[in-house]
């Protein structure tokens, strides 16, 4: 399946009657816009231990423990699949739970911020809040480490010069997703995204929560608060239980990998 949520692309494959093991060639193969399908993450959906266990990699062929778009569009897809308006998925992360909002809309309780330098991970024990980085950025941890600028004008940053040269800073040994996001109001953030292994995206779910985290944490904002993406808004709110999500999704098409087409992939 080809899904959305708010231009951050997927695919996704169902494994649960079929294992079907991705090695970084095939995703990468998979990624390509080109001579591939094209995606910013793909999700593999197989059995597990809820009502399903989701896998998910970047176009470079690296995994990520979360995605939170790919989790809200998965559920959406088994929540009509089933007729559950509410459902316990596993990943990498842990188990998120998910639940259909009303208005087309999902949430995904994509879990407790990781807030300490160790479970980012960092280099090196530090501040998280205020990090040794030009512009004075913050680290949270979503399953995945996260480096959040706030700046004057999020669309003024060169934003593939200015992720690039973030993702593989030293402080971060797993590289890094990187956000520059302005206020707006108290309640509302404009924020671009440079996902780790993928580049420019035009939403990201887990940086989303992470900057809102941030925002949170810094007193720019209070705990719940919309962000404006550049494919849209998610809505997040980080509650007792962890950070919530909600948006919209989009399933675009379905389909079927030619075995000509796996062949030559190998």
């Amino acid at each position: 399946m080809k899904m959305h949520g708010l231009g951050n692309d997927f695919v996704v494959v169902d494994a649960r009657r079929r294992d079907w093991p991705v090695t970084p060639a095939i995703a990468q193969a998979i990624a390509d816009r080109h001579m591939g399908v094209g995606f910013d993450q793909l999700a593999v959906i197989a059995n597990g231990s809820g009502d399903a266990h989701l896998t998910f990699y970047n176009a470079d062929g690296s995994t990520s423990a979360a995605c939170g778009n790919a989790t809200r569009c998965i559920a959406r897809h088994l929540m009509d699949e089933s007729g559950k308006t509410a459902l316990t998925l596993t990943t990498d992360r842990g188990a998120l739970q998910a639940c259909d909002a009303g208005d087309g809309l999902v949430s995904v309780n994509m879990g407790q911020p990781q807030l300490q330098w160790d479970e980012i991970p960092l280099a090196h024990e530090m501040d998280t809040l205020h990090l040794p980085i030009d512009g004075d950025p913050a680290a949270t941890g979503m399953g995945n480490p996260h480096c959040s600028f706030f700046v004057d004008d999020a669309d003024a940053v060169d934003l593939p010069r200015f992720g690039a040269a973030h993702e593989h800073h030293p402080l971060y040994p797993e590289r890094t997703n990187v956000q520059v996001a302005h206020l707006i109001a108290p309640d509302h953030l404009r924020m671009r995204v440079w996902e780790r292994g993928v580049g420019v995206t035009l939403a990201s779910g887990s940086s989303s929560c992470a900057v809102a985290v941030a925002a949170a944490r810094r007193g720019l904002t209070g705990r719940s608060v919309r962000l404006s993406l550049d494919g849209g808004d998610l809505q997040i709110d980080w509650r007792d239980d962890g950070v919530w999500m909600t948006g919209g999704t989009s399933h675009v098409f379905s389909g079927q990998f030619t075995a000509q087409w796996l062949e030559q992939i190998g």
